[in-house]
């Protein structure tokens, strides 16, 4: 049996942009044809809503807060593995093709084929830059270029390049056991898009929404900041034709479909997972762009998941579903030796047989900064988030927590955080928030996470919090980490620490 996975994303793709999801107006005729051929999930969720962390979740299976990738511009810690090595090391044919953002620099990367993939297909946006002039490379930066002259060529944009050495990729390997991820910029901005695709566009409003007039009264205080002048503003009179963001999503699913024609060519058998690193709010709630807000806007994100023989076609799964599944789930699907304990997630393929089983009760969503680099973006907003199937309770450590009924409130409107008829749905998905946040080591827990104003029986803060002592399981191939009291390896990683003050 050929083990072959392709992994597909876009940036800044809302799941209302693809129009199987409910909106076809949007116009992505190759992602509609996916999902007829494998399932729509509904309630697939980022792990963290802005572009580095996104996928430092979701190519490495461990949690921003603990691979040290969460804010952008900040390199992945040197001990965390991608799935590239890890599927290269099972005896596949690893190739990385797109965005990458996690190599700690500016947003187009460094260039440099990182450990597990394959240098001769390794593409980031440094090395596309590298093949434009200067001007070339301003005029691939403005929105303006799709008016300039005869607008915007196809085979000048970053997305088609993607996609051709995709197309070559398989062509020449698609025979051999391969994982191939294919990461596109678009429909981030600057938005470029040849002409017809933006004709195809000129009628094209996104669809009104309530919140888009929600006063924020009692939402958290960094929420009306981030809105600023939109506050004032008469919602009524809101101009939602984002004629090129549409256009450009449009073309990115042109290219997808592109990919998509070589699979079915090569290697149509393979397992194809598709999805997108988060949303934009676009003036829901008074906001626009990403950032540190639990809203599903930008943390609910598209995902298909096609497999000829696995999944049955189309297929619409209601199951809550996280980025940090991802990794777990391909290991599985290659029939990987191991799945490292290191892993936060869990392979879905056993859900993928039979998706009226669910594979998680909850889902979890994080926060920390939008982008070390830039004072600006709300600094440093430390959020955590947890969902089930029916209420999100966030916590905003800075300010005001919020609790949503998504079943009677799907836009997210009251924030029942004091709602006193809510109080056993409130607590309970914060326990679980904060066993969360201590079984996943994550360095910002504490007391002040479980002490909050609404929370009567919060316990009292200690210095010592839990007692526990929460070391790092080994990774494939290294040793246990050696016990502080005694010099010797572990034999556990979670347990009580000795009286040390």
């Amino acid at each position: 049996m050929k083990r072959r996975v392709v992994v597909m994303m876009t940036d800044t793709q809302r799941k209302d942009m693809v129009s199987c999801y409910g909106n076809p107006e949007m116009k992505t005729p190759n992602l509609d044809r996916l999902a007829a051929e494998g399932a729509r999930f509904e309630k697939a969720y980022t792990c963290q809503p802005v572009c580095g962390p996104a996928r430092a979740a979701l190519f490495t299976g461990t949690w921003p807060h603990i691979n040290n990738g969460w804010s952008n511009s900040m390199a992945l810690d040197a001990r965390t593995r991608t799935l590239g090595p890890r599927a290269q090391a099972e005896g596949l044919h690893t190739a990385y093709i797109g965005k990458w953002h996690l190599d700690g620099g500016d947003y187009f990367g460094d260039g440099i084929c990182p450990e597990g993939w394959d240098p001769d297909y390794w593409y980031d946006m440094k090395r596309y830059l590298d093949e434009l002039s200067a001007e070339e490379r301003m005029a691939s930066r403005r929105e303006e270029t799709n008016l300039i002259g005869d607008g915007v060529q196809e085979g000048d944009t970053f997305g088609h390049r993607v996609a051709d050495r995709a197309v070559d990729f398989l062509e020449k390997h698609g025979e051999n056991d391969f994982l191939l991820v294919v990461s596109f910029d678009e429909p981030h901005d600057p938005f470029l898009a040849p002409q017809r695709f933006i004709d195809m566009h000129k009628n094209t409003r996104l669809p009104w929404r309530k919140n888009m007039t929600d006063p924020l009264a009692d939402k958290p205080e960094h929420q009306r900041v981030w809105a600023g002048s939109r506050m004032e503003q008469d919602r009524e009179d809101l101009d939602l034709a984002y004629r090129n963001f549409f256009a450009c999503n449009s073309f990115a699913d042109y290219e997808i479909g592109r990919v998509l024609d070589a699979i079915d060519q090569h290697a149509p058998d393979a397992l194809v997972v598709y999805t997108s690193d988060h949303g934009d709010m676009l003036e829901s709630h008074r906001i626009i762009n990403k950032g540190p807000v639990m809203y599903d806007e930008i943390t609910n994100i598209p995902f298909i998941v096609r497999w000829p023989g696995v999944i049955p076609s189309g297929s619409v799964s209601e199951n809550l579903i996280s980025h940090i599944d991802v990794v777990p789930t391909v290991l599985d699907a290659i029939g990987a030796s191991e799945v490292p304990k290191v892993l936060h997630g869990k392979s879905m393929v056993p859900m993928f047989g039979n998706l009226s089983e669910s594979s998680s009760d909850e889902i979890f969503v994080e926060f920390g900064r939008y982008e070390i680099d830039h004072d600006g973006f709300g600094g440093f907003q430390p959020v955590r988030c947890v969902r089930n199937d029916r209420y999100k309770l966030v916590i905003n450590l800075l300010c005001t927590d919020e609790l949503y009924d998504m079943q009677e409130d799907p836009e997210e409107m009251v924030n029942l955080i004091e709602n006193p008829e809510h109080v056993p749905e409130r607590d309970s998905l914060h326990d679980k928030l904060i066993e969360w946040m201590n079984e996943t080591r994550d360095p910002f827990r504490g007391y002040y996470w479980q002490r909050r104003p609404w929370r009567a029986d919060a316990p009292s803060a200690t210095w010592e919090f839990t007692g526990c002592t929460r070391q790092r399981e080994p990774d494939t191939g290294e040793s246990r980490q050696l016990d502080y009291d005694t010099g010797m390896p572990m034999s556990e990683a979670v347990r009580h620490k000795r009286p040390c003050f």
